[in-house]
This record gives structure tokens, C-alpha cells and sequence, in this order.
């Protein structure tokens, strides 16, 4: 039977959608390898910050680690839910092994297809947990028939429940074909497999002897001639194929109740690939590749990283991927929110790392003396709820910017952006409890009240007609005056043109050198329309003008520009214009009509519905909406599709907007001018 090298490090990734029980799984390994003991009291390893707390399941990565039959495991706890996901990319590919963790409920399979996927595109060996078993209703072939749909690669079963009336009493490894009874508190027991449950077993191995045939000619010979395989040949193909993703290993058991947990800790301690390959996959040679950054209170920032090529050493000097140099201040060991100082972590370990202000999550801390790049994993994540915000005490300001970037840092999956036009300052997330989430720790951590508000909707307006209009600006209060008179024609243009301006003076009645002065008025003018917006696809030809000897300059030419046209819109007659998107969103297949149903209720345009390309199960719909309509969607959006559906957005054309919407945006812009 394989095993890794005494003494090897391993780092496992628990996932899975909330409720699913990864931390209870965490905190059920821990208890297992005497990492805590929950006999005497105390509080769980897991979801250690009060927002989790709070909300009774993962909102960020959790770390802790523990010893199991000579071997050190480091375990990376992930949330479920897709609004806090954005941690996982920097951290999954830096993982030798995920545990996706499952409730055997055969309408909830669904739930894992996002996180199967990112696993399949990774290429991370992965193995499923059945949790709560001990509450389990139903077959496990009805189970697995469920899930099958959601892998792409076939779901293995390695052990077939036995029960004891309507509940699960223990299980059957078919690998190893012994029999065990779970026993609360204390590892199952080895018994004998019952006379009635001889043939079943059997057919089971068969089954998944069959399955893992698929990959070795060899075997599948043997199988055909009637041939017993060896156990050692039989465990040598499921390593082998689980690490090459060929197959999916399904295990099951109640982390509630220490169930199946010793036995998934063995296969896990025989089966999960070493260190060099995940070092492989990210392009690491020698050094530390950040899994994620924070600020941990009185210690500043920690760079959460795993070491890879050779131990570390405190005080080691790194070097950033853009050649910037630094050195640790301090490693420590991570078990949940407590950190414990260490002199050196071992190859594959994951240790926090202080005083690197310039490090981020996915980059590689060189300690080779050049630069490492990690080889590309996929885009960032793109914002899909965004809320502007404010310091409620202007005094705050400066602590406000401060705390927002120290998030930011902190968590991938937020974003900043200024909004020069709307004067406002917005922070967009993955969703409404995502940034909601981040407010909290503003407010927590830096002591920043908040005032928040929508993102002000970019309208636009533009003209219905062409007009004609002459505006003089003159004024005169002793010694030089002003003086600029300019003739202009306007004429709209279509959608999408812009600004055009341009120029038919002759005979120097507007001298070249105040031509552009002209320009920049009208371009003045054009920042506020009467509606209350900028004006947009028009063209402004300046065709005749005056000028005076003396009292003629830059600035009256520029100001007769700016009440040339704004007496010109006044007579073009103004129409709204709002900004519409091009939408793509993914959904599951059975909420999909209701999905288009709510885009339509949106002012929405459905384009075209179609299968989403290697999603079995799920549908791809494009659509038009407009901006203002997007606010909310992706709360609606995951409370329709069981909380998976995502969506991407994207500016495509400006769209006229009439009736009791456009006078709404209309006051509204003359409310807050």
C-alpha cells in the first residue's frame, strides 16, 4: 500500500457549500489527532472571528493544523457560500488535497457543481465526504446516482454503509473489505462482515474494481479472466487515479459524531500526493507562495504562506515577484486565531509570516535570489454588488481610505472604485452580504462609522433636433472689459458618436488662437445639461463670431461658448439616455425560466438561452439590462437558483429612457445638484 515518507507535511483544503459541515469536519479531525480536546472545554479551532460567529458559518479561510501517525497535516478550512469564495483562489491551488464535503441529501447535489469544477479546472486531486450520515435517509447507490451528474470525473464509492434499523451503524471499507462499527467518542470497531451483507459487499467491490478498470488495461484483464487483484495493486490504482483526477474517491461518515473520521484521516495519510506537486502546479521552486494576507491586531501583517523546496527560517530574506526585497519579522505557527511563534516551518507546512507589508495572496516570496512568478490560475473576480460610502464624521476620512485598502489587502474579492462624476467613493463585493460583511470590520477593526448609499446610475442625456444660436458675453467695469460674441449650429448625432466639435469660421471673425477657448466652453456647458446630466452625441459647429480689439481674450471666448450652448440645448428639446449592460448569466437548468422571468420583470431583453459549455445541467442566458436595474440582481439571482447562480456585466450601448423613470432621475439629479 503506498505510503508518503515518514515525516512528510501535507496540506488539505476542506470545501464544499455552507452547511455541508467543513468546519465541524475540522474541528472532528483535530479532536481525532489530539490536536484539542473537547473533554475539557473550550472554544472550536474554526470560524474564530465574530462576524463568522455571527453568522453561524465561514466567512473567510481558516487554518489550523495537526500531527497524525508521525505525519503533520495543515488544513485549509474554506467558506461556502459564493459571496466569500474569493479566498479560495489564491489558496486552492497551493493545496496538495481538497475534501469536498457533502450532505446526503439527493436534492442538494447541485450545490457542489461550482466547486468541482474550480477543483477539475485546477487539476486538484480531490476525494468527497458524505456528512451527516447518521441522519441520512435513502440508498447510497440513489446518493451517488445524484451526484454523478455534477463531476466530471466518475464518483468512486470506497465504503458501503451498514445500518441498524433506519440509521447508519458503521461501514464497510471495500478497499481493504473489513467491517466497522462506529462507536461515540472512540474509534470504530473491526467486526466481521454480517452474513447478509456478504453478497452485497462483494458486488460493491466489483463495482468499484470495475471502475477504477477503466484506467489499467492490467487490471481490467484480471477482472475479465476471473482474476483476484492484489490489494496492494487495487490501492496502488485508486492513488494513482484520484491524483491524476481521473476518478473521484467518495467516503462518508458524521463529523458531528467523530464518524468515519479516523478512517478518512488513513486513506488520507496513504493517498494525498507530497508537496512537490502542488509546488509543480504553481511554478514554485524555493520559497513561500501566499495563500492569503492580513492584519492580525497588535501584529500587523501576516503573509499566511506555505513553504515549498527547502524549511524556512525566521528572519529569511524574500524576494517579491517585481524584485522588491524584504525579510520575515516573525513566523508563526496558525491554529485558528492564534498564532504561536516558531523558529523554522518545515517543507509544505503553512506558517504566518510578519513584516512583509508588500506581499499579497498568490505570490511567491523567492528565497532562490530571483523573482518567481506563479503560473497563471484565472481571472480575478469580477464585482457584482457595489454600495458608495462615506465616513459619517468627516474627521475620518483619512481612517476611512486607511481601513478600506487594509481590506482590500485582506480580501480579494472587494474592490475600490472612485467615481469622479458622481463624487462618490464605492466599494463593490460578490454580493450584498460580502460587503455587508466588510462594513462590519470596518467598524470593528478600525473604528469607522459608515454611511452608505446606491452608486448614482451614469445617465446621459442628448438632443432631438438641430438648432441654431448666437450668445455674446460682454462686460465692462473700467480699464479692459470682456468681450466674445460666437454664432454655433448643433445637431445630434447617433448613438454612441460622442462629441463632435468643429470649426467653419472665415475671414478670422473668431481669431484661431480663442477656436479651442470656444471648444472648452461648449465642453463646460456639456457637463450639465437641463435634465441634470452630460450631454452626449451631438456636434457643435462654430460658424461666425466677433471680436473687439481691446476687451477680447481667452476666457470671454471660452464663457460665450458655454452660454452659446447652453442656450442651444434649452432649444433641442433633451432626452434621457441610460446605460444598459450586456448580461451573461449561469444558472441551473431548473431555475432557469425563473431566472429570465426576473430579468424580464428588470426591463430586461432576453438575447439567447443556451447550455453553459462543459456545465451538464446548466444554462448560459444573455440578456440586455439596464444599469440601474443591475443593483440588486444577484441577491434575487441566488435566491432563485438555490444560491449559485453568477452573472457577468458589461457596458454595451446607451438606451432613451421616458416616461415616470426618466422624470424620477431627472429630479433626483436636481435634488442632489
Amino acid at each position: 500500500m503506498p505510503i508518503q515518507p515518514a515525516g512528510s507535511v501535507r496540506a488539505l483544503a476542506l470545501v464544499g457549500p455552507t452547511s455541508a459541515g467543513k468546519t465541524s469536519l475540522l474541528e472532528a479531525l483535530l479532536q481525532a489527532t489530539g490536536a484539542v480536546d473537547r473533554r475539557v472545554g473550550g472554544e472550536k479551532v474554526g470560524d474564530s472571528s465574530p462576524e463568522a460567529r455571527a453568522r453561524g458559518h465561514s466567512v473567510e479561510l481558516n487554518l489550523a493544523g495537526f500531527d497524525f501517525m508521525g505525519d503533520r497535516y495543515t488544513v485549509v478550512d474554506c467558506p461556502g457560500s459564493l459571496e466569500f469564495c474569493a479566498d479560495l483562489d489564491a489558496a486552492l491551488p497551493a493545496v496538495d488535497l481538497a475534501v469536498v464535503v457533502a450532505e446526503p441529501d439527493p436534492a442538494k447535489a447541485v450545490l457542489l457543481q461550482p466547486t468541482l469544477r474550480e477543483l477539475e479546472r485546477l487539476g486538484i486531486p480531490h476525494a468527497l465526504f458524505i456528512n451527516k450520515m447518521d441522519i441520512a435517509r435513502g440508498s447510497l447507490p440513489e446518493l451517488l446516482a445524484a451526484l454523478a451528474p455534477v463531476s466530471s470525473a466518475p464518483l468512486v464509492a470506497r465504503q458501503i454503509p451498514t445500518w441498524e434499523g433506519e440509521k447508519v451503524s458503521g461501514f464497510i471499507d471495500l478497499a481493504l473489505e473489513r467491517a466497522f462499527v462506529y462507536r461515540p467518542g472512540e474509534p470504530s470497531a473491526q467486526v466481521d462482515i454480517p452474513e447478509d451483507l456478504q453478497g452485497s459487499e462483494a458486488e460493491a467491490r466489483f463495482h468499484m474494481l470495475e471502475q477504477i478498470a477503466d484506467f489499467d488495461d492490467e487490471l481490467l484483464e484480471q477482472l475479465l479472466s476471473d482474476v483476484t487483484p492484489s490489494r496492494d495493486a487495487v490501492f496502488a490504482d485508486l492513488v494513482r487515479e484520484m491524483n491524476e483526477g481521473l476518478i473521484v474517491p467518495v467516503f462518508f461518515g458524521s463529523a458531528q459524531n467523530g464518524f468515519g473520521v479516523r478512517r478518512l484521516l488513513k486513506a488520507l495519510r496513504h493517498e494525498t500526493p507530497p508537496p512537490a506537486r502542488a509546488a509543480e502546479r504553481l511554478g514554485v521552486e524555493t520559497g513561500a507562495y501566499v495563500l492569503r494576507a492580513a492584519y492580525a491586531g497588535q501584529s500587523g501583517k501576516m503573509a499566511y504562506a506555505r513553504v515549498f523546496g527547502r524549511p524556512l527560517a525566521d528572519g529569511a530574506d524574500f524576494l517579491l515577484p517585481d524584485g522588491e526585497r524584504c525579510r520575515a519579522g516573525g513566523l508563526f505557527a496558525v491554529q485558528g486565531g492564534a498564532l504561536k511563534k516558531i523558529a523554522s516551518a518545515a517543507v509544505g507546512d503553512i506558517a504566518a509570516i510578519g513584516k512583509v507589508e508588500a506581499a499579497g495572496a498568490g505570490q511567491i516570496l523567492s528565497t532562490t535570489g530571483k523573482p518567481q512568478a506563479v503560473t497563471a490560475t484565472g481571472a480575478a473576480r469580477r464585482p457584482l454588488f457595489a454600495v458608495a460610502l462615506s465616513a459619517r464624521n468627516h474627521k475620518d476620512d483619512v481612517r476611512l481610505s486607511g481601513a478600506i485598502g487594509k481590506l482590500i489587502e485582506e480580501d480579494p474579492g472587494l474592490s475600490l472604485i472612485h467615481d469622479p462624476e458622481a463624487r462618490q467613493m464605492i466599494l463593490a463585493g460578490q454580493g450584498e452580504g460580502h460587503v455587508r460583511l466588510a462594513l462590519e470590520r470596518m467598524k470593528r477593526r478600525f473604528g469607522v462609522e459608515i454611511d452608505t448609499e446606491e452608486p448614482k446610475t451614469p445617465y446621459r442625456e442628448t438632443i432631438q433636433k438641430p438648432t441654431s444660436t448666437r450668445a455674446r458675453h460682454k462686460k465692462q467695469s473700467g480699464g479692459h472689459g470682456q468681450f466674445a460674441d460666437v454664432s454655433i449650429e448643433v445637431r445630434p448625432l447617433p448613438r454612441g458618436s460622442g462629441f463632435v466639435f468643429q470649426s467653419k469660421v472665415v475671414g478670422g471673425a473668431v481669431p484661431k488662437q480663442w477656436i479651442p477657448a470656444v471648444e472648452q466652453g461648449v465642453r463646460d456647458g456639456l457637463e450639465k445639461g437641463p435634465l441634470g446630466f452630460p450631454v452626449t452625441d451631438l456636434e457643435v459647429t462654430l460658424t461666425d463670431g466677433q471680436t473687439h480689439a481691446v476687451d477680447s481674450s481667452e476666457m470671454a471666448f471660452r464663457l460665450a461658448g458655454r452660454l452659446a450652448i447652453e442656450q442651444g440645448l434649452e432649444q433641442c428639446g433633451s432626452i434621457l439616455l441610460e446605460p444598459v449592460e450586456k448580461l451573461t448569466v449561469y444558472s441551473p437548468s431548473p431555475s432557469a425560466s425563473n431566472v429570465t422571468s426576473a430579468l424580464t420583470a428588470r426591463r430586461g431583453q432576453i438575447l439567447g438561452l443556451a447550455p453553459r459549455e462543459d456545465w451538464r445541467g446548466w444554462e448560459r442566458i444573455e440578456a440586455y439590462l439596464p444599469q440601474s436595474e443591475r443593483q440588486h440582481l444577484i441577491a434575487e439571482l441566488r435566491g432563485l437558483t438555490q444560491g449559485l447562480g453568477a452573472f457577468e456585466a458589461d457596458f454595451d450601448h446607451m438606451a432613451e429612457l421616458t416616461g415616470r423613470l426618466a422624470a424620477d432621475a431627472a429630479s433626483g439629479a436636481r435634488a442632489g445638484a
